[in-house]
């Protein structure tokens, strides 16, 4: 069949009529209706899961320690609810963020806050092993959950986590974001961040840290105790080769400097002995702090400069502990051993040195060189003589030492006796002193009279209660080791005294000086009396009681006492312009033993402590 040829004609379409400014303005409607809902649904969620604000991450600044540093400017210990101390990257080695950031997130610098293929595979390795084991968390990650969020393992918390990371990366630098972390993260043993760290495990500062240390802290964040190179250190060896490897791996450091350092083993400090070797002075260093803040150091956040020289205490501790076994074993280490105090001033100064309060801080804390009240005995006879030489006596004026009564206002008579029993006749006040006779003491007390003594005794530093009779010439006084020793600063500081302290200055974190010791000296006795007494106590050294005291070099004298019955023995004296006092006797106050005093007893340790640390 033909097909025809006739064409067809085209149906048209029928044309659509435009909407209409009613139907445009409905279908506005409907879409800002959904987009409302869309958006309450969303606040209300937000609304629902607490999520935090995070203008607390961009002022950061969080509660510090209180550092209390030596007389060099070494941090010796912190005072902290939470031990940090904040420092800027630029205080820190170039390495060291590093290693931080090789170990924990090798792509923080790419990443907006959350590595999202770390994420998937956590969640998938978490899914295999049915529990939430691994985190997969960022650096940003780990600072939204240490400053906003708990600890706690719920796919929740890491929701609200995820959330704050966006909005902190939005927010910071990537260096502003690993300057928080690195303060704030918990590397162990109480220590949060990398200063308080370096600090607690190396004993200096993160300035200081070498490559093979940077590596064991960027080990720690993962698991603090199980990788504490103190109490494991072979994990933590394994896992700083881990943190080696990543860094080499990442171009920070070469092959051979992750080998080298792998194999360097560091030197580790254990802060409870650390600690322990300075616990005297630095019990002392924070009661008179927080007095002078009228707070809690605690949450001060303060830096305390001492006078604190920590070779200068390690050395007093160890001559108190090795006098004090010496004096044990003379007496066939009877029922307790007895203890020991030493003080250590540095010159005219007043400035304390060393101050050392028993034989071991960790077992009692009770601190003889400033709590103890002991007799003085014979080392307040200079005092005594003192106070003669102001009034015109000369160190060779004669006393005669011969037997003696004295009657008391209770009408019983006293007859003091010299320590062997005998009487020299007619003596100079030199020798008096040199051989430390009693009665010639007692004598010239007589002359000079009580109240003077007193007044001296003050100006000299003694604040205790001084009896009001002639017994003080014997040093009937009881009188710390602090004070006592203090007291000789006149002998070789032309007449004046200065008071002994331990703190330096106080400052904020931000440098700001809130407390600044002013040395203040205190005329004692005239230069020429100062002079003659010194002179009398170097004698004593060379020829008198104190000759075990001899064998120091430079300008050495001193003067040593013993209580009644031996209970009490001392020896204060001095090497150049250094004063140290050192008392040995029991807390119970028994006998040290026959034959022990302060030339047998209490000069050998101070001695041996100023042989090993003279200049």
């Amino acid at each position: 069949m033909a097909v025809s040829n006739k064409k067809k004609t085209a149906t048209p379409r029928k044309r659509k009529k435009p909407l209409s400014e009613r139907h445009i303005i409905g279908f506005m409607f409907g879409v800002g209706i959904v987009l409302t809902m869309f958006l309450g649904v969303m606040l209300f969620a937000l609304d629902q899961l607490k999520i935090p604000g995070i203008r607390d991450v961009s002022q950061y600044n969080p509660p510090q320690a209180t550092l209390i540093l030596d007389r060099y400017g070494s941090v010796v210990d912190q005072v902290a609810e939470q031990n940090r101390i904040v420092i800027g990257l630029d205080k820190m080695p170039p390495l060291l963020p590093k290693a931080f950031v090789a170990a924990e997130d090798s792509r923080f610098y790419e990443h907006p806050g959350l590595d999202f293929f770390s994420v998937l595979r956590a969640f998938i390795n978490n899914i295999r092993q049915g529990g939430k084991s691994q985190g997969g968390s960022t650096i940003t990650q780990q600072v939204a959950k240490g400053l906003l969020l708990t600890p706690e393992k719920t796919y929740l918390r890491k929701f609200k986590e995820a959330i704050l990371a966006w909005r902190i990366d939005r927010l910071l630098t990537k260096n502003e974001i690993l300057y928080i972390y690195l303060n704030h993260i918990y590397l162990g043993e109480g220590a949060y961040g990398v200063e308080a760290a370096a600090l607690t495990y190396f004993g200096k500062p993160a300035s200081e840290l070498n490559l093979g240390e940077i590596a064991l802290l960027a080990g720690l964040p993962q698991a603090p105790s199980r990788y504490s190179p103190i109490d494991h250190f072979d994990k933590a060896h394994q896992r700083q080769r881990y943190v080696l490897n990543r860094m080499a791996a990442d171009g920070y450091i070469s092959e051979p400097e992750a080998k080298t350092a792998y194999h360097i083993a560091p030197t580790l400090v254990r802060t409870s002995e650390h600690r322990g070797a300075n616990g005297y002075y630095l019990q002392v260093v924070k009661k008179r702090a927080e007095k002078m803040i009228g707070g809690a150091l605690r949450t001060a956040g303060l830096q305390i400069h001492t006078n604190l020289d920590q070779r200068a205490q390690k050395e007093g501790q160890r001559a108190v502990r090795t006098g004090v076994a010496a004096v044990a074993a003379r007496s066939g280490g009877g029922k307790s051993a007895p203890e020991a105090a030493l003080v250590a001033l540095d010159g005219c100064s007043g400035r304390v040195r060393a101050l050392v309060g028993g034989t071991d801080f960790a077992s009692t804390q009770f601190n003889r060189a400033v709590q103890a009240k002991r007799p003085a005995g014979s080392v307040f006879k200079p005092l005594v003589y003192s106070v003669a030489l102001e009034t015109g006596w000369a160190t060779d004026t004669i006393i005669v030492d011969e037997p003696l009564s004295i009657r008391g206002a209770d009408g019983k008579s006293w007859q003091p006796k010299n320590f062997s029993g005998k009487n020299y006749g007619a003596v100079s006040l030199s020798r008096a002193l040199v051989y430390s006779y009693n009665i010639p003491a007692v004598k010239t007390m007589q002359k000079t009279g009580v109240k003077p003594v007193h007044q001296l005794a003050r100006r000299a530093g003694i604040s205790t209660d001084l009896p009001p009779d002639l017994s003080l010439a014997l040093g009937a006084v009881d009188v710390s080791p602090l004070e006592m020793s203090a007291a000789y600063l006149p002998f070789v500081c032309d007449g004046s005294y200065t008071l002994p302290t331990l703190i330096g200055s106080i400052k904020t974190h931000g440098g700001e000086t809130i407390y600044r010791h002013q040395s203040r000296k205190s005329t004692v006795m005239s230069s020429t009396s100062a002079a003659r007494m010194k002179s009398m106590l170097q004698e004593v050294v060379r020829r008198g009681t104190g000759t075990r005291a001899a064998g120091v070099s430079g300008l050495v004298g001193g003067k040593t006492g013993t209580s009644d019955e031996n209970r009490d023995a001392w020896f204060i004296g001095f090497q150049n312009k250094r004063i140290t006092g050192v008392w040995v006797g029991h807390d119970r106050n028994q006998s040290l033993g026959r034959g022990e005093n302060g030339g047998r007893t209490a000069a050998p340790i101070w001695k041996d402590y100023m042989v090993r640390t003279g200049k």
